[in-house]
């Protein structure tokens, strides 16, 4: 399923905090209410679906392989995404994803929480990611990779300090 993205802009209100779950190959395995409400889904057409059904084509793919990387090393990860919904509109996130283990310490699931991006966040945010975007479709992400990097000094921070600086935003 293609989708065109458009304009339209879907608010996460202060109140919302959307919940997934996914397995390991980040399929889909659970979503609250919320979740399908602002994605325009059923839970039909996106349970057992791949989570990057719903990401949107603005998204820097640097982003995801550090997220991928960090989730695969057992560590969490808080970074700003922006999502497409079914209608071609979007959404953004400010995501805390975490790897949930069961008792015996193996695999459970991903468990992804979000909550609306800042306003603040949005205007540090937004152009970094064009920015990022243009790099990788330029060079791929060994071109976005340094931009990113650079960013992150810039704010006082390193890719070791990634999610801290991302709260950090999310909260100034």
């Amino acid at each position: 399923m293609s989708i065109t993205p458009t304009d339209q802009e879907h608010e996460v209100t202060s109140v919302d905090i959307i919940v997934s779950k996914g397995d390991e190959k980040g399929d889909i395995t659970y979503a609250n209410p919320i979740f399908f409400k602002l994605a325009g889904y059923t839970q039909a057409e996106l349970l057992e679906q791949p989570h990057s059904i719903i990401r949107h084509p603005d998204m820097p793919k640097i982003i995801f392989k550090y997220l991928w990387d960090n989730l695969k090393a057992g560590k969490d990860v808080k970074a700003f995404v922006k999502n497409l919904c079914k209608d071609g509109g979007f959404y953004w996130v400010f995501a805390h994803v975490r790897v949930a283990t069961n008792p015996d310490g193996s695999f459970r699931n991903y468990v992804s929480t979000r909550k609306g991006m800042s306003a603040h966040a949005r205007t540090i945010i937004e152009p970094l990611y064009k920015q990022l975007r243009t790099a990788e479709d330029e060079g791929g992400m060994d071109a976005s990779l340094p931009l990113l990097e650079a960013f992150l000094k810039e704010q006082g921070g390193s890719l070791d300090t990634f999610n801290d600086t991302m709260q950090k935003i999310q909260n100034s």
